[in-house]
């Protein structure tokens, strides 16, 4: 499994309803995706939930390298880049994945945390306790998914999570989603990635 998001950061006084149209009108493109586990269309406004900006932040979960770099090398990619200017794209190799009680539901908020890998932790201990938090939070009431993993150039964990509920038992940046492709959420491998 590998996690990938870019964050569009909009002006404070942007009309949120544009992101919510090109969502309407173009989300479903990746429903078939070779290689995507799922695609999450996420949107964060300023003042609710707490959000400071106005940000479109889709996350990724792939099935595949090849998967991935076709979606960032063959045109997909470069229709977003054409009309918002290239985003600076986060990469995270898969730490643990697992399904929640409310995986069939649909998913209506995201949490996503980020947060350092200490200097001079046992990574071992680290990682373990990573596959811990991803089970807990999978178990928690109205999880949809959860999933960690880490970025080992910045040595920093990603912990994303879906819910089907507005009220998300994680701490972190709360998204809305807007929409998600999942066509190879099934083939997803649940639970530690190693």
């Amino acid at each position: 499994m590998h996690a990938m998001q870019y964050e569009l950061t909009l002006p404070a006084d942007y009309d949120t309803e544009v992101i919510r149209e090109r969502v309407r009108r173009v989300g479903h493109l990746l429903d078939d995706w070779e290689g995507l586990g799922l695609k999450t269309y996420l949107l964060r406004e300023r003042g609710v939930d707490g959000s400071p900006v106005n940000q479109y932040a889709p996350f990724y979960l792939w099935n595949s390298v090849e998967g991935m770099n076709s979606f960032l090398w063959q045109g997909a990619f470069q229709r977003l880049s054409d009309d918002f200017g290239r985003p600076s794209v986060r990469q995270w190799t898969g730490v643990a994945y697992e399904e929640g009680g409310a995986a069939r539901a649909p998913a209506r908020v995201a949490v996503r945390q980020r947060r350092p890998v200490p200097d001079g932790a046992d990574l071992a201990a680290v990682m373990d306790e990573a596959v811990r938090e991803t089970e807990r939070l999978a178990g928690e009431d109205g999880a949809v998914l959860a999933a960690t993993a880490v970025d080992t150039g910045r040595w920093e964990l990603v912990r994303f999570s879906l819910w089907e509920h507005h009220t998300p038992g994680a701490e972190g940046d709360v998204f809305r989603v807007l929409h998600m492709s999942t066509p190879g959420r099934d083939r997803m491998r649940q639970g530690r990635q190693w």
